[in-house]
């Protein structure tokens, strides 16, 4: 039917016109609307994302413009349908911002950013309809954005180990279907947020190492399971309700001694249904109206009173009756108190830096007449120091339980996997003992160490000591996978990582190997000084790792470092003896081969020195050079803040590929590390956060100053920005 008005010749060319810029419309246009999996607007976002994280190389595939996010799996993203719905970038050292347009995801269920360097401000808008929010170890400032109270389905909430300030906003009312909170490792003040008490499916919250003050009333009657609130500045008492949960409460100023009771008439403290479970038969209050044997009538709630304030009286009597009778002689009491008793490591604060990675509840079985209060936690205190303050009160109706993370194998297992530990699988040997690979009928293959008999202590220290190193979870640490305790043999799986150790890439590549880049040497010293904060100031308590070195550092294939050995030191009988070798390698602090004492400051020393190793590629004891150059740290300190003797120390591997403003504060980093003085060596927060702005710094310049004449160098650098 042609056009009103025209005649019937003219409608045919005007409908061939229509048809042809149609079918030309679809040509231009169709590829880019149809072929593409990710909607456009999703995929807008992440290109600006891309650009705020500084255009980072280790998003792999993708891209400042354009793109297909989805279509073409770029790293830490997942889809349904065209819409972005995953986002997981923990633990890849990006830096940069987050920018300002996340809200237009609004298909995201789960939003990780974990473990990076984005250290400024939140912004405020973020995917509003996530599920979960990870935004753990990144260094955010400042206050909560309030855009969090929109985020009606949220269910897990992590923003543990940044520096957030402040009393949190009162902005927790519409989140009723948040289960797990994590604050911990802030800043935090003031009274806690009433509107905490609307969150009506918590079951995990972790407050510890804040500066909170007031009660903790408002979290009573909430349905948890497991409550952290050490090390901040509470007062008052400790609700009835939340003493039959894992409770960790130290390090707070509680009033002791029994709450006072109840106002007259009040009814009993309700207890929060525990089971999570909808549509349980809810007990009766006694108070509904109708037939039955119900007293009614004026005067029923003043007799209600009477009776409650009579059993109250009589409850406190009989409460102090019990008390005088069941009072020990004060010289016991003096006795107990003075009795050492340090808590093991904390799994809340474990559980905050992975929390992806299961966590087990440690379970304290103590006579009920027997009160013991640990101590506050000592955290420059290593599980590997055999003093008395680190070994708990044992008496025969004591016991303790920590369950092993990690899965048991038989030797039979371990000896099918590596050939009955044949020469051709050995990968390694140290001081504690040999590192054999292995691989398993399912085809994945493990590392396997076998440590030294003649150096162990029993079988049951040896498994306590497997229980600690199996809780330690982190990107930088080597994983514990299993272990064997059988027939008088002690054996550890770990994970295998492929590329081998630091010191193999260093000192033993042959001329054929690609050496690392100065991107990469920065990448490996940020990572293990990442690894060693971990141990340092998250473990409570600290970990003193005794035996840091380049052999100690694995490499996976994309060259991130992976810390070996972590609190194994403990495993021998005679720490000192079995790494008196130590001494004479470069690694040691004076004051370890003074007094054979180690601390965290010594393995910030023996950091030092494999930073020394990157810089200048030298072992750090080389007995083949000339007596002024046989210990590299006597040689290079001197030399450390004098810019051309540096460029003179510089690895000649790196065939002078690396910025001079870079390679300086690589420098001005290990003079703070390698001072003689334990007290003036920086803690390894400090030296991570050093780092983290070199990086940044580099990033900025990189961004700034563009293509400059060393693009021909670059060609051949593998992207060298540190």
């Amino acid at each position: 039917m042609g056009f009103l008005g025209c005649g019937s010749e003219m409608c045919r060319e005007v409908e061939v016109a229509a048809a042809v810029a149609l079918l030309g419309y679809i040509l231009i246009f169709g590829p880019s609307s149809t072929n593409a999996d990710t909607d456009p607007s999703d995929a807008a976002v992440l290109n600006d994302l891309y650009k705020d994280l500084n255009s980072p190389s280790q998003l792999t595939k993708w891209s400042p413009n354009g793109g297909d996010p989805c279509g073409e799996s770029w790293k830490g993203i997942s889809c349904s349908g065209s819409r972005v719905t995953e986002i997981k970038l923990s633990g890849l050292g990006l830096s940069g911002s987050m920018g300002y347009q996340l809200d237009k995801l609004t298909a995201v269920t789960n939003f990780d950013i974990s473990n990076n360097n984005i250290g400024n401000q939140l912004p405020y808008q973020l995917p509003q309809n996530v599920q979960q929010l990870n935004l753990a170890g990144n260094g955010f400032n400042g206050g909560l954005p309030y855009s969090i109270s929109q985020m009606t389905s949220l269910k897990y909430l992590n923003v543990s180990h940044n520096q957030f300030q402040g009393q949190p906003s009162d902005m927790f009312a519409s989140l009723t279907s948040l289960s797990t909170l994590d604050f911990s490792f802030n800043a935090m003040s003031g009274d806690l947020p009433k509107s905490f008490s609307s969150l009506t499916s918590m079951t995990d919250m972790y407050l510890q190492n804040n500066q909170f003050t007031g009660t903790i009333d408002v979290l009573a009657n909430l349905p948890l399971d497991t409550l952290n609130v050490e090390n901040n500045r509470f007062n008052g008492w400790i609700p009835d309700q939340l003493k039959g949960i894992n409770l960790r409460t130290g390090g707070n100023s509680w009033t002791s001694g029994p709450a006072p009771p109840p106002p007259p008439g009040t009814p009993p403290a309700s207890i929060p249904n525990r089971n999570h479970k909808s549509g349980g038969n809810s007990k009766s209050d006694g108070g509904s109206s109708g037939g039955g044997n119900g007293n009614s009538g004026i005067g029923g709630g003043g007799v209600a009173g009477i009776v409650i304030s009579i059993l109250v009286v009589g409850a406190i009597v009989a409460f102090f009756i019990v008390k005088r009778r069941s009072r020990r002689p004060s010289p016991d009491i003096e006795k107990l108190d003075n009795q050492p008793f340090a808590p093991l490591t904390s799994q809340e604060e474990m559980k905050s830096i992975q929390p992806s990675s299961a966590t087990s509840t440690k379970t304290f079985e103590i006579p009920a007449s027997i009160n013991l209060k640990p101590p506050p936690i000592d955290r420059h205190k290593s599980f590997d120091e055999d003093d008395a303050s680190m070994k708990p009160i044992i008496t025969p109706k004591k016991a303790i339980t920590i369950p092993i993370e990690a899965k048991q194998y038989s030797v039979a297992d371990l000896q099918m996997a590596t050939d009955s530990f044949s020469v051709e699988n050995l990968i390694g040997e140290g001081s504690i003992g040999r590192v054999y690979r292995a691989e398993f009928d399912d085809g994945k293959v493990l590392a396997v160490k076998k440590i030294n008999s003649s150096a162990l202590p029993g079988a049951e220290d040896f498994l306590d000591i497997v229980s600690k190193i199996s809780h330690l979870h982190h990107p930088n640490v080597t994983e514990l996978v299993g272990y064997c305790s059988e027939h008088g043999q002690y054996l550890l799986v770990y994970e295998f990582l492929k590329n081998g150790s630091l010191n193999d890439l260093l000192h033993l590549s042959d001329e054929y190997s690609k050496p690392l880049t100065w991107n990469n040497r920065v990448k490996i010293a940020l990572g293990t000084a990442r690894a060693l904060e971990y141990l340092h100031e998250v473990c409570s308590p600290s970990v003193v790792h005794k035996n840091f070195k380049s052999a100690n550092i694995l490499l996976d294939m994309e060259l991130n470092p992976h810390l070996s050995d972590c609190g194994l030191a403990s495993l021998l009988r005679d720490v000192d003896q079995a790494l008196n070798h130590n001494a004479g390698s470069g690694y040691s602090a004076p004051e370890v081969a003074m007094s054979g004492q180690y601390t965290i400051k010594s393995d910030v020393y023996s950091f030092g020195v494999v930073m020394l190793e990157l810089l200048t590629g030298r072992q750090p004891f080389d007995s083949s050079r000339t007596r002024s150059e046989q210990s590299l740290v006597r040689w290079a300190t001197p030399q450390l803040h004098d810019i051309d003797a540096l460029a003179k120390m510089v690895d000649p591997a790196l065939k002078g590929l690396y910025p001079v403003k870079s390679l300086s504060r690589f420098a001005d980093v290990i003079a703070l590390c390698v001072q003689p003085e334990p007290e003036f060596r920086p803690p390894m927060s400090e030296v991570v956060q050093a780092l983290v702005r070199l990086v940044q710094r580099a990033n900025m310049s990189r961004r700034t100053v563009g293509n400059d004449n060393s693009s021909s160098l670059r060609a051949n650098s593998d992207d060298q920005d540190y």
